[in-house]
């Protein structure tokens, strides 16, 4: 998908360089679009939390649903120990699942579409698991679980465990860019192939929705799962 063709960005990019004089590609639409799905959530989830209650209606069912779901996936990978990290990996599981979902809107895109935001979100859950795992181990100590068993396969369980660690954000960032970039892609062109432009694409869009939200699951439950070597007290 071509980012200039989203109407949406180009008048926003039009508005600020009337306003400030800074060009009509001034904003690229991956950043805009991750920008406009940040602040949809913190909309969201302020609003939706401002009546909690003890009787909870059908919203806060929702919010303690999604709640439960994420502490799920923790609780089987790291433990009771890890539901400290529900945040983070929940916000970055919410935030995933919106951008992948966002682009079957007309004239969106998804973020998750463009390397750029594939990468971050890598790069984050890289950076995210070995903090934790210092700080749980002590550098030293979590240097130590890269080293294999015993001292004489050092040699050999160093170089291997590095290049585990290094590829994991790559290939979080390049199957999660690949579907979703897939299926945009895809969309467009049985929209401009069939000539009923609007109901065509609609099989599609419906697995898309569940490709969308699948791949969101997937990535946070990687991360999870690296959470859960790097806290580990044997490795």
């Amino acid at each position: 998908m071509e980012e200039h063709k989203l109407i949406i960005v180009e008048w926003f990019n039009k508005l600020l360089d009337k306003i400030f004089n800074v060009g009509d590609n001034f904003i690229p639409a991956h950043i805009f679009m991750a920008g406009l799905v940040t602040i949809l959530i913190i909309v969201f989830f302020k609003l939706a939390t401002q009546n909690l209650s003890i009787f909870p209606k059908k919203m806060q069912q929702f919010l303690e649903m999604l709640y439960s779901a994420f502490q799920s996936i923790i609780d089987n990978e790291v433990g009771e120990e890890g539901r400290k990290f529900i945040p983070a990996i929940g916000t970055l599981g919410i935030f995933i699942a919106i951008s992948n979902l966002i682009g079957l809107f007309p004239e969106m895109g998804s973020p998750t579409a463009n390397l750029n935001i594939t990468v971050g979100c890598a790069f984050f859950v890289f950076i995210y698991y070995h903090y934790h795992g210092v700080r749980k181990h002590g550098v030293w100590g979590y240097i130590k679980t890269f080293a294999g068993p015993v001292w004489w396969l050092v040699p050999l369980f160093f170089p291997i465990e590095i290049i585990s660690h290094v590829s994991r954000p790559l290939s979080l960032a390049m199957r999660l860019f690949g579907n979703i970039f897939g299926e945009d892609l895809v969309i467009i062109i049985i929209a401009s192939i069939i000539p009923a432009g609007i109901i065509g694409p609609i099989p599609v869009m419906a697995l898309a929705v569940f490709s969308s939200l699948l791949q969101a699951f997937i990535f946070i439950t990687l991360s999870t799962i690296y959470l859960a070597g790097a806290m580990a007290e044997e490795h």
